[in-house]
């Protein structure tokens, strides 16, 4: 049973270690391209840290005709939304809010990454971040609707919204075991709605950074930031919803957790380097064609076994 407990897992907490964790997937994005570059990889653990510094003395870009507030803002939701996120994610027995509508909770913080790419890229009155803001729009029709599916698939075996709970259920068996597909196409629309590796086309090069095409200084270092802890905290949420959450031995609970979080996010960098650039079309064919049908597939068959045990 996980537990409200600011008093251990405060938001402070909270923020330190998504820090963490997201300062490790910048440095182990880092490591992964100084070593195919044949660098230093022990030089590139620090790469994250003097990126920032540079951006933190950069001066901030101006466009003519942008619209300031809204591209700004877009920016600055993304690290918002994720923290957002986080707030019903358990460290072990106890989370920040284990509300009763967890799942539906992470849900609806993680559309608003949709909302804030795309007023970056609609803000900054730029045809590179504009095409990249419709290309995340396209994106997130053909991730969103497997990624609810996988969601509510896990709470459906668990028979109920809250994350406690889908932990609970899974004192047994692991619901990445019972059922795979859904632990599948949750970690492929995890790497979609970061933006992140093969799904990295919002903001790819033949755009020139597309919808992060404009933000310098401060403002791109939010952004970075930001979708950085966006793929820390998909990737934490993976481990309650089908890792069992802190279940394992030896360790306590709340140390399995951040095992089995760093496992999932090292998974998702290593992932982002090694697989190239998905084409929209192809993807957007592929979520249609395979990823919700096989998400519905899956939520039968996990309904079928509910109803007959």
């Amino acid at each position: 049973m996980v537990e409200s407990a600011p008093a251990l897992l405060s938001p402070l907490v909270l923020l330190v270690l998504l820090g963490v964790f997201a300062y490790g997937a910048a440095a182990g994005a880092a490591v992964l391209h100084a070593r195919a570059a044949g660098t230093a990889p022990v030089a590139a653990i620090a790469a994250p840290a003097r990126e920032s510094a540079r951006l933190l003395v950069q001066r901030r870009r101006t466009v003519p005709g942008a619209d300031t507030l809204l591209w700004r803002l877009g920016g600055a939701l993304l690290p918002v939304a994720a923290v957002l996120a986080a707030m019903v994610i358990p460290l072990g027995p106890v989370a920040v809010s284990d509300l009763s509508v967890g799942v539906v909770w992470f849900n609806a913080m993680e559309v608003l990454a949709w909302c804030a790419v795309w007023l970056l890229g609609w803000g900054a009155n730029s045809v590179w971040g504009l095409v990249g803001g419709y290309r995340f729009l396209v994106q997130g029709l053909s991730y969103e609707l497997p990624h609810m599916f996988a969601l509510i698939t896990a709470a459906l075996g668990a028979g109920s919204l809250r994350v406690g709970d889908v932990v609970a259920a899974q004192e047994e068996v692991w619901f990445a075991v019972l059922m795979p597909a859904a632990f599948a196409i949750y970690l492929v629309s995890a790497l979609a709605m970061a933006f992140w590796g093969p799904f990295d086309a919002p903001v790819g090069r033949d755009l020139a950074g597309g919808a992060a095409a404009e933000p310098a200084g401060a403002d791109r270092l939010v952004l970075l930031a930001g979708r950085y802890l966006l793929l820390t905290v998909v990737a934490a949420m993976a481990v309650p919803l089908f890792l069992g959450g802190g279940a394992g031995p030896l360790l306590p609970a709340w140390a399995w957790s951040l095992v089995k979080t760093a496992v999932v996010l090292g998974a998702l960098v290593w992932i982002g380097h090694r697989v190239p650039t998905v084409r929209m079309d192809r993807f957007t064919e592929v979520g249609w064609m395979v990823l919700i049908p096989l998400s519905l597939l899956q939520a039968l068959v996990v309904s079928v076994l509910v109803l007959v045990r």
